[in-house]
Parts: C-alpha cells; sequence; structure tokens
C-alpha cells in the first residue's frame, strides 16, 4: 500500500513545493483529510519561504478542485473547427491508441522529425518538466527544441563574463550595502527576498532601482533610476567612466582575476557623459551618483534576473552588468558581486545519468520563440504535422500570436496537449489529456532564486483520471514500441538518478534525507564567491571582460527611423498582478485583478496627443496585429513607452488577442529569447 493510498482513511499533513515558473519554489504543506487536500500553506522553518506562499499560490487548491479542471481525456468532436473547444470524453486506452497511430502515420510519411515536442515551465519540477519527456522524444527522434523563451539570454549573457555563470548566494545580500535591483520587480516577482533586502536596509544598505517602469518595487526603494528602454549597456558604460575618472578602478582585482579589462576601460573613457545622459534619460549628476555609490559604498551587489534580457541585445546587457562588479573588485566581500538565478548551481549537480540520443545525423532544432513561424512555413522540411504540447500554453505565451495561432488551426496538424484547464491552446488541440496537479505527483524541486533543493511528495491521489506526465509518456513509449534506456523508470527511479551524484555540493543528500523536512540547502559553502574560491570556468580560469558598446535594437525608438515614424511607442509587456504572474492563472476569474480586465498604462504626455482619457477603450497596433483594451492614463510609465500585461488568455479582450499579438518574435542571435520588448506600436481611440 503506497503513503498515497494509506492517507485516504487518516488525517495527515504531507511535505512537498511550489512548482510554478518563479524564483523562490516555496516549500509547502498540505493537509489531507479522507482523501482530500484541505489546507495548503508555507512551511514555517524553511528559511527562504518562512511560513508565507504568495498571493497566487494561497489558492492553489481552487485550482485542484475547480469544476472546471479536466479529469478525462478529450477529443475533438468530429467537423467540429479548432479552437472551438468541442469536445467529448473517451477512454485513456483509446487517447493512447490514437496517439500512437497518428504519430505511427505521421513518421512513416515524413519521418521522425515531423514530431515538434512544446513544453516549457509550466511546472518546474525535474522529473514532471523534462526528464522522462526527452528520453521519450530522443527514442523517437523527433525535433528537438530550444527552450529558450525566457532564462536562456541571460544565462549566455553571464556565461560571456564567468563561463558556467554562478553568481552570489541571494540570501548573501544581507550582507551588502549598496544593492541595484536592475530590471526586476523583486516585490511581485521575487517577493520572498525582500525580507532579505529589507534587514539589508534596516543595517544601513541603500535599495536602487534601476527600472524603466516606476513598479511596486521601485516606489518602495531608496531610489528609482527611470532609464530608457533598452539603455541598460549604455548606463553601464556610463557608470564605469565615471568609476574609471574618479579612481575607483579596483585595479588589483582587474589584474588577478580578469582579462580584457584595458579594453573595457578604453571604451569607458570614450564616453560622453552628456550624451549618455540623452540616451538612457538619466541625467549626469544621477548617473555620477550611481557609479560612485555602487563603487564606494560596499559590499555592493547587482541583483537582476531575466527582466532585461527580452531584447535584440539582451545578452549584451546580461553581459555588461556581470562585468560591472569585476571592474569594482566587489567580489571580494560577502555581500558583494552579481547576484543572478542560482539555476546553475542544481544544473552542476544534479544530472540525468541518461545521455541525449542522436539517431545518425544530429535532429533538427528549432526556437520555441519561432512557433508561429515553424507552424506556418510552407517550405519547411520536412514539415511539422504533429505536435505533443505538455507544461505550455504556446497560444498566450509565444510571440506573434496570430502566426502561432493560425499554425495551430491547420487541420493537418494533429495536435496533443496535456493540461489541467482549458487553455487558449488545448482549445486548439485534437486531444487534450488530464494532468496531475503538483499535490498530485512526485518530483525534485530545485529553485533559481535560492540554494534550497526540496522533494514534492503526493499529498492526494490523482483527481479523476488525470497522470502525472511521466506516466503518459510511458504508456506512450510501450504503444509505439520505442526503444531507449530509461523509458521504463519510475518516478522515484529517476528522483534517484539525479540525486546520484559524487559533487560534494550533493554530499549527503538523498531520497531519505530529503525526506526528513522535505528541503535540504545544497551545501554550498557559506560566502562562496565564485571568482574568489576559483569556480570561474572560463578557458583560462579568469573572468572575461573586453570590448563593450551600446547598440539600440532594431524595433525601438532610436532603431530603425522608419519604422519608428509609423509606430512611435516602445512596448513592454508585464508581469505585474501578484495573483498571476504567467499564464497559469490568466483563465482563473478569483485569481485576476479587481477590475477583471487587462488595462494600457500610457503616459498623460503620449494620451493627450492622441485625444484618450484615463478608462477609455483604445486599439494598440502594429504589423504583427492589434489589441483593444481600455487604457490607463499614469505617470508611473515615461513617456513614449506604454505597458500591457503579460499571460492574459483571449476572452480577456474583445478581440480574443492578448499582448503576444504585438511582440516581436525575432531573435538577437541564434540562440537565446525572443525580443519581446524590442516592440514597436501606435495607440489610437479605438474606432478612429
Amino acid at each position: 500500500m503506497t503513503d498515497v493510498e494509506v492517507r485516504q482513511n487518516a488525517s495527515s499533513i504531507v511535505r512537498g513545493a511550489c512548482h510554478h515558473d518563479c524564483p523562490d519554489t516555496c516549500a509547502w504543506e498540505v493537509t489531507v483529510e479522507g482523501g482530500r487536500a484541505v489546507q495548503l500553506r508555507g512551511v514555517a522553518d524553511h528559511p527562504f519561504t518562512a511560513g508565507e506562499l504568495c498571493p497566487k499560490v494561497n489558492r492553489y487548491l481552487d485550482r485542484v478542485y475547480h469544476p472546471d479542471r479536466i479529469l478525462r481525456p478529450l477529443r475533438r468532436v468530429p467537423g467540429s473547427r479548432k479552437g472551438e473547444a468541442c469536445f467529448e470524453t473517451i477512454t485513456w486506452e483509446e487517447a493512447i491508441t490514437e496517439i500512437a497511430e497518428r504519430l505511427t502515420s505521421a513518421i512513416s510519411r515524413h519521418g521522425p522529425e515531423t514530431v515538434l515536442p512544446y513544453s516549457f515551465a509550466g511546472t518546474q519540477g525535474l522529473v514532471q518538466m523534462g526528464v522522462m519527456s526527452q528520453r521519450f522524444f530522443d527514442a523517437m527522434g523527433a525535433t528537438r527544441v530550444h527552450r529558450h523563451l525566457c532564462g536562456v539570454t541571460a544565462w549566455l549573457g553571464a556565461a560571456d563574463v564567468h563561463g558556467v555563470p554562478l553568481g552570489m548566494d541571494p540570501e548573501d545580500l544581507r550582507h551588502s550595502r549598496t544593492i541595484l535591483l536592475w530590471g526586476t520587480n523583486t516585490l511581485v516577482t521575487n517577493r520572498h527576498l525582500w525580507p532579505t533586502i529589507e534587514a539589508a536596509r534596516a543595517d544601513g544598505a541603500v535599495v536602487v532601482v534601476v527600472d524603466p517602469v516606476r513598479t511596486t518595487t521601485a516606489e518602495r526603494a531608496d531610489r528609482h533610476v527611470q532609464l530608457r528602454p533598452g539603455s541598460d549597456v549604455a548606463l553601464v558604460l556610463g557608470m564605469l567612466h565615471v568609476i574609471d575618472r574618479d579612481g575607483l578602478v579596483d585595479r588589483a582585482f582587474l589584474d588577478d582575476h580578469t582579462t580584457g579589462s584595458d579594453e573595457l576601460l578604453a571604451d569607458a573613457r570614450r564616453v560622453d557623459l552628456d550624451a549618455t545622459a540623452t540616451t538612457t534619460g538619466v541625467d549626469v549628476a544621477t548617473i555620477e551618483w550611481l557609479a560612485t555609490t555602487f563603487a564606494s559604498r560596499r559590499p555592493a551587489a547587482v541583483r537582476v534576473l531575466v527582466g532585461l534580457e527580452h531584447r535584440q541585445h539582451g545578452q549584451e546587457a546580461h553581459r555588461a552588468l556581470a562585468m560591472l562588479p569585476a571592474v569594482t573588485g566587489a567580489w571580494r566581500e560577502r555581500g558583494g558581486g552579481l547576484c543572478r538565478s542560482t539555476q546553475q548551481y542544481f544544473d552542476s549537480v544534479l544530472v540525468d545519468p541518461v545521455p541525449r540520443r542522436v539517431h545518425g545525423q544530429p535532429p533538427r532544432v528549432v526556437n520555441m520563440a519561432a512557433l508561429g513561424e515553424v507552424l506556418t512555413d510552407p517550405g519547411l522540411d520536412p514539415p511539422i504535422t504533429a505536435m505533443i504540447v505538455h507544461n505550455c500554453n504556446p497560444a498566450t505565451i509565444t510571440p506573434d500570436q496570430n502566426r502561432v495561432l493560425a499554425g495551430l488551426a491547420r487541420d493537418d496538424l494533429f495536435t496533443v496537449v496535456m493540461e489541467q484547464a482549458m487553455t487558449d491552446t488545448a482549445r486548439y488541440a485534437d486531444l487534450v489529456l488530464p494532468a496531475t496537479t503538483q499535490v498530485e505527483h512526485l518530483d525534485l524541486m530545485n529553485a533559481w532564486g535560492h540554494m534550497y533543493l526540496s522533494l514534492n511528495r503526493p499529498a492526494i491521489a490523482p483527481v479523476g483520471e488525470a497522470l502525472p506526465n511521466t506516466e503518459v509518456f510511458r504508456r506512450l513509449a510501450v504503444a509505439l514500441d520505442l526503444e531507449g534506456p530509461g523509458l521504463a523508470d519510475d518516478d522515484e527511479t529517476i528522483v534517484r538518478q539525479l540525486l546520484d551524484s559524487d559533487h560534494p555540493w550533493l554530499d549527503g543528500i538523498d531520497l531519505e534525507s530529503l525526506d526528513i523536512d522535505g528541503w535540504v540547502r545544497l551545501k554550498v559553502p557559506e560566502g562562496f564567491s565564485p571568482p574568489m574560491d576559483g569556480a570561474t570556468t572560463t578557458p583560462d580560469g579568469r573572468l572575461a571582460l573586453g570590448h563593450l558598446e551600446y547598440l539600440p535594437g532594431d524595433e525601438t525608438p532610436d532603431g530603425d527611423a522608419g519604422l519608428t515614424a509609423r509606430y512611435p511607442l516602445g512596448l513592454l509587456t508585464r508581469k505585474q498582478h501578484v495573483r498571476f504572474l504567467n499564464s497559469h492563472y490568466g483563465g482563473f476569474a478569483d485569481h485576476l485583478p479587481a477590475a477583471g480586465e487587462p488595462f494600457l498604462d500610457i503616459h498623460p504626455d503620449d494620451a493627450g496627443l492622441r485625444g484618450i482619457i484615463d478608462g477609455a477603450t483604445v486599439r494598440i497596433f502594429n504589423d504583427r496585429g492589434s489589441v483593444e483594451m481600455r487604457a490607463a492614463v499614469v505617470d508611473r510609465v515615461q513617456p513614449g513607452l506604454v505597458t500591457m500585461p503579460f499571460g492574459w488568455w483571449a476572452n480577456a479582450t474583445s478581440g480574443g488577442r492578448g499582448a503576444n499579438a504585438l511582440t516581436n518574435p525575432s531573435l538577437g542571435r541564434k540562440v537565446g529569447s525572443a525580443s519581446f520588448h524590442d516592440t514597436l506600436v501606435q495607440v489610437e481611440k479605438a474606432g478612429s
């Protein structure tokens, strides 16, 4: 009898962890009575969670037992159109059989690369997110996907400097005396770090937010530096100019730990601060204050996550910020340096023992940000004729939404979606398979905002006929007669495989030790500083600096002049609602803001020029599409910039389109995120 079966007739508390795409990865505990989860709360003795869950997760059990939850396999009714969400229930046996037959037919006609797996971070659990699905699609030989929608560009920029970009422990911000929150809205998207920042401020730290928008965090900081969108590299160069001019460079650190400092400082010396002020919108006095404060008020740290990566030159922005603390030698002190994602610590120790498989020639690889192009390209050979989606809602989250929807609507595309709710993507599926929630399956949870590894034990049996992603792929592997290592491994075996490491950071950590409290801190030494402790993994073991230049993105107000004349306003798509940040809760009324609809934030100057008043319905448009919503005339955005929230589902607007109907799908380089924030639009009164 399993632990879950025992709990069917008992009262118990089961520890687990949140799975959302969030740096906090909160530890939680579920109270179960008679087989039903009746309470969910944060674990009080977890150092980072400290007993508090966020507003969206506080109501997670409502999702588990939501009356509209998908609980049985669904098949699109013959003759109905994709997007209508007209389905009939079928059995699991029928679903698996049909998928196997359709995939076999597609592969026999076009080869295995005709199959496109599409997944992202609907769960960040290592088991349910990707281990088994990766083994499955490798055994098949399907097209591979660069899952670069978020995070990878930031990684690449820091990696240009550090090699493997291990940053400082976020909890070490407690020791900082200057904290630059650069392009990150900590109070909304990383809320459990805020007590650490406040504790540092109580001991004298100055907290500065660098952000184009006056966010909730900016309003709580000691100072807000409101730069023009996309001008981050120019601002860093201006700061380096002042640091060099005023003799604040740590020459000894540069000589001992870096290469390329002469080239970098030569670029900084050529900077004209008046021109930098024009480019960035930040006056010279503020640039000088920011540079002097960072170099002199120590320890000093830059906290950055992924907010500024979604641009054509996003990698260069993250590279610039990774170089800044090297020039001042900020890494010398605990609480100084670059504070970014901690996921690389976990990636260094948690490795699937089943290697990636290649059948003959390396398989085709596509970037998930280019989904609209991939699905609608008539010249793609072989074409994508089958798509399996899990942990993702591409109809909502992927740029160039109109092309994505056109692709999903293809009659010749067989689409399977594993889901808990009827998302915008599920509406276009041929088959929808009921997926378990986090309280119904086993998983191992890393984090990208702290150093704690968590075990998520299933608290209840799956509701209805829901199955974990892993079990679906195991069944499909059998039905397709796939051969490959690890395809029959159960979830606990996968957890044990991931933990079977001789890395010192995982010393003594196994399934049994995780079972004691549900979480454990990686054995990373206290105060670990990658550059000072020999963890720089560039070829020569030194931080790589070098030439740095500010370049505006093509689709920005300082880019293509002809495009700017037609579409003069920059658009940022923001995560700004505390009860849903990504699309996970965008279709749940209880999680939406009180107004129940998205708004376009526009500055009074821009609104006045267009005759737009607060609350008026406006049309936001460019060559990719248009969206209608009401305007909020506010000064938290600067002139020339408009913002709208990310993640709302199609039913939130009259035209059934969200922010991604407008966003830029182009890539800054061959790999990395789409240029979401390098998007130009025009705004007019609806009906004009």
